[in-house]
């Protein structure tokens, strides 16, 4: 039985593909049609899905029935009654005349993260802007039963307070919010005290406004970095207290939604769990993976976040190492395309970690504000010396999903924020044989086991997705992609 998840007309549309237990494809739409954070499918992601058969069934992953009711109940006419949205009636011009099953929009996120987790039990919180109603859930996950505990429905959303931030600072909303985490180091929170007085009624989270069309100009002197420390620092005290109200239920944490992107809040979840697992798309985009899994009513089998567009042929080590050892910046494009919004090896650029100058080459190449940061990739076995990796109790981090004090940032200046700290993907060679070795190889000659690893897409445009997208960014940018 082969099953098809769809998470469109939102944002960051995909596709997922499963066959019992087995993941045999999942991708953005962004990547099909060069247009970042598409909401809308098109043909290509659609032939890219039936290449592994037609569907038996199609999943939506939200309700839009609840949804409907919600934008009738709080008067928003302009999509209550634009029925080309309509899931069935959107599929088939696609040629897919299959009936169309939903499943609301939090439980497949919570599916999504809880049934491609190693737990066979788990507490499960999901936060995000919206649903069709819920901003925040908390779930029990038992086998393959996910069971609702605790629910915060719209208007009341400190993902949506988050987003209202990320407009007020300049940036687009639901798009670059890991900007403004970027920023926040650069700040200091004075306005958090402010923001909850102004914003948020303790009890419950609620919020006192309704910030979905954003916050105006609040407080109209205060610099944007330190309007990012602010709202930062709120949103991981809302996450505490909800860490700390729903530790009991489990030992587990699965974590979802789209606040789960956020790699400063995250380094509190392993404080208040033991063992936690984020998948690697948790945003909506990965919630088509959870509804195609919760309506077959499997656990699905998790190797590996690459699960994308295939380029068969070896992984180019040798030709890597060379470009590096030459002082060159150097783009791959190989194997399965990650899904996710992380490039973990596939569809990266990768460069020398230990030069100012080289975070700046990059930032240049990618045509990015220099203020932001890049990520390392290291082989796993030596993670511990280089990152403080147990301030966090972590043993690993595959997916990019944590800062990491670093130990010796002076030595690693391309990798490392203004506050020490790094998003690290840590590899073993299980996880990605060819990665792993041209990390080893790298390691032999330099002493240095890690590497600059940023995804082969340059600021406004999605990743690097097939063969005749990596040579175009070649012969663009300048920069050799293998």
């Amino acid at each position: 039985m082969i099953t098809w998840g769809i998470s469109a007309l939102t944002h960051d549309a995909s596709i997922s593909v499963i066959e019992d237990d087995q993941i045999l494809f999942a991708a953005h739409a962004e990547r099909y049609s060069k247009i970042k954070n598409d909401s809308g499918l098109n043909d290509k992601l659609i032939q890219s899905a039936l290449a592994f058969g037609k569907p038996n069934s199609v999943v939506w992953f939200e309700n839009r029935w609840l949804k409907k009711w919600r934008q009738f109940r709080h008067l928003q006419w302009q999509y209550l009654f634009n029925l080309d949205r309509w899931p069935s009636r959107y599929m088939k011009k696609f040629g897919i005349k299959n009936d169309i099953v939903s499943v609301k929009h939090h439980l497949s996120h919570a599916a999504s993260g809880f049934l491609t987790s190693p737990f066979e039990e788990a507490c499960i919180i999901c936060i995000d802007s919206l649903g069709e109603d819920n901003t925040i859930t908390v779930w029990k996950g038992e086998g393959t039963n996910i069971k609702l505990i605790k629910e915060i429905n719209y208007p009341h959303s400190i993902g949506m307070l988050y987003s209202a931030f990320t407009k007020r600072c300049g940036l687009i909303p639901n798009e670059e919010e890991y900007i403004l985490m970027g920023m926040v180091p650069y700040g200091s929170p004075n306005y958090s005290v402010r923001i909850v007085r102004d914003f948020i009624q303790k009890s419950n989270f609620a919020l006192s406004k309704n910030v979905h069309k954003g916050i105006g100009n609040w407080m109209p002197n205060a610099r944007h970095e330190d309007l990012a420390a602010s709202i930062q620092c709120v949103l991981t005290w809302c996450l505490e207290e909800i860490l700390q109200e729903h530790n009991g239920i489990s030992k587990n944490l699965v974590f979802m939604g789209g606040v789960a992107l956020n790699c400063v809040a995250n380094r509190k979840l392993h404080k208040y769990f033991d063992n936690v697992w984020i998948m690697p798309n948790p945003g909506d985009s990965g919630s088509s993976l959870g509804c195609a899994a919760y309506h077959a009513q499997t656990r699905l089998k998790w190797n590996s976040p690459y699960l994308g567009t295939n380029i068969e042929k070896p992984y180019p080590v040798d030709e890597l190492y060379s470009e590096l050892m030459k002082g060159n910046i150097v783009g791959v494009a190989n194997g399965k395309a990650e899904f996710g919004p992380r490039a973990l090896g596939n569809r990266s650029l990768f460069a020398d970690p230990r030069t100012l100058e080289m975070k700046d080459r990059v930032n240049e190449i990618k045509q990015r504000q220099k203020f932001r940061p890049f990520a390392p990739v290291i082989l796993e076995e030596y993670a511990h010396e280089y990152f403080n990796l147990k301030e966090l109790n972590l043993t690993n981090s595959p997916y990019m999903q944590y800062t990491v004090r670093c130990k010796n940032p002076k030595a690693f200046p391309a990798i490392v924020h203004v506050d020490g700290t790094s998003r690290i993907q840590t590899v073993n060679r299980k996880q990605n044989p060819g990665l792993y070795d041209l990390l080893c190889r790298f390691h032999e000659s330099t002493g240095c086991p890690m590497l600059l690893n940023t995804s082969l897409n340059i600021r406004g445009m999605p990743m690097v997705d097939d063969e005749q997208d990596g040579k175009l960014f070649e012969k663009k940018y300048n920069v050799k992609v293998f």
